[in-house]
């Protein structure tokens, strides 16, 4: 046996046990595991009317949504059996052609797509949730391809140079490459966010910081981002790492919304912030990444792998398809991580009551079903149902002393 098998042997074992070592730390959690919830009934907790209006809407939402995947898969296809033609036209070299082939094929999935964002446009604007028109938001989503395109560029760069010269063994250096890559963009994610400003509100704002010292992330901003010409949908997210960190806030829901729900927001998204969830997403990436770079090698060897750039419409298409067969690994990941969120918002603001008038909200303003099918559950569904954290506020409310 070569020196070359054994190392590389050596080498997969070592990410073996490294991948399952990830796993547990990203499973691992501060809910207790004994915790059992009641069994309530949609019914019984929020407004008839209400939960007609949202099901209704998430019915058709899921629809447009199963197109858009649907429509992206086609798309990969026909471009991984006809793209590798265009790779003999080019004479832009090995990886400036791979580049080229990679941003054609985005460009190709974003036509396939435009169709169900335009029709889901439709959908929330006749639910009054957006604002934006109709050729406003298509300028807008082409524009948004820009931050896609250098990510694609960046990535195949990284691959095809190392498969260049690693041949069949460059997923052992690319895949932790591309880790790296990932952990850049969430590093810069806090100031690439239009439109934000302070906290104006004194008493929110003070509320703010006593719970970051709370949740031992006294460094992390709280900031409110203006979005009410594009939707009237209430919206949060936890950003950045390191000294970067920040909440960012809606205006939609800061003003519309009581003081009291605000202030659960802020407790879940500083609750992010302080299980370090979006260091454990890109240790879900890497989860994800680590797998389907190999798969990739296997699968493009018949075009000559990722050294030749013939193989990166069919390497696109495999991609994707690997990401839609991870959908129900990684929307369990993630209500994981909403799970621990909303029991961290609970013991820091210890208002079960407003945390329950908080979900029947969002179900009220935002028509987000508080029960989900199965299988759209596992494949779309990132955060815990309305009525599973409303369940989630009286299991705590029971076990508080």
């Amino acid at each position: 046996m070569s020196a070359r098998r054994v190392l590389l042997g050596v080498l997969g074992v070592a990410l073996a046990a490294g991948w399952v070592l990830l796993l547990l730390w990203i499973l691992r959690t501060t809910v207790p595991g004994d915790l059992g919830l009641p069994h309530l009934s949609a019914a019984g907790q929020f407004d008839p009317a209400d939960l007609r209006r949202a099901r209704e809407f998430s019915r058709v939402e899921r629809l447009i949504a199963l197109g858009g995947i649907l429509a992206l898969l086609g798309a990969l296809w026909l471009y991984a059996r006809r793209g590798a033609v265009l790779a003999r036209e080019s004479a832009a070299g090995r990886i400036g052609t791979g580049m080229l082939l990679g941003m054609l094929g985005l460009g190709l999935t974003w036509f396939a797509q435009i169709p169900f964002g335009v029709a889901e446009l439709w959908w929330e604007r006749r639910h009054h949730l957006a604002r934006a028109g109709y050729l406003a938001y298509v300028i807008q989503d082409f524009l948004s391809l820009g931050g896609q395109f250098l990510f694609a560029c960046f990535a195949l760069l990284i691959v095809m140079a190392l498969a260049g010269r690693l041949g069949s063994a460059w997923p052992f250096v690319g895949a932790p490459a591309l880790v790296g890559v990932s952990a850049l963009f969430a590093l810069a994610s806090p100031w690439l966010i239009p439109d934000q400003h302070p906290l104006r509100d004194p008493s929110l704002a003070a509320t703010a910081r006593r719970f970051a010292a709370q949740e031992g992330v006294g460094d992390a901003e709280v900031r409110v981002q203006y979005v009410k010409r594009q939707t009237t949908a209430p919206n949060a997210e936890a950003v950045g790492l390191g000294p970067g960190r920040r909440v960012i806030l809606w205006d939609t829901l800061v003003d519309g919304f009581p003081r009291r729900q605000v202030r659960v927001v802020i407790g879940h998204e500083l609750g992010h912030l302080a299980h370090r969830h979006l260091l454990k997403g890109i240790g879900l990436s890497a989860l994800f990444l680590i797998p389907a770079a190999f798969l990739i090698e296997l699968l493009t060897r018949r075009r000559g792998g990722l050294r030749e750039p013939a193989a990166v419409p069919l390497a696109l298409l495999v991609l994707a398809l690997a990401q839609t067969l991870a959908l129900p690994l990684t929307t369990t990941v993630s209500r994981r991580f909403e799970t621990e969120a909303d029991w961290s918002a609970l013991r820091t603001t210890r208002d079960p009551a407003a945390d329950r008038a908080l979900f029947r909200g969002f179900t009220h303003r935002a028509y987000s079903d508080p029960t989900s099918p199965w299988w759209a559950h596992a494949l779309f569904d990132d955060h815990p149902t309305g009525l599973t954290r409303i369940e989630l506020a009286d299991a705590w409310e029971a076990r508080r002393p």
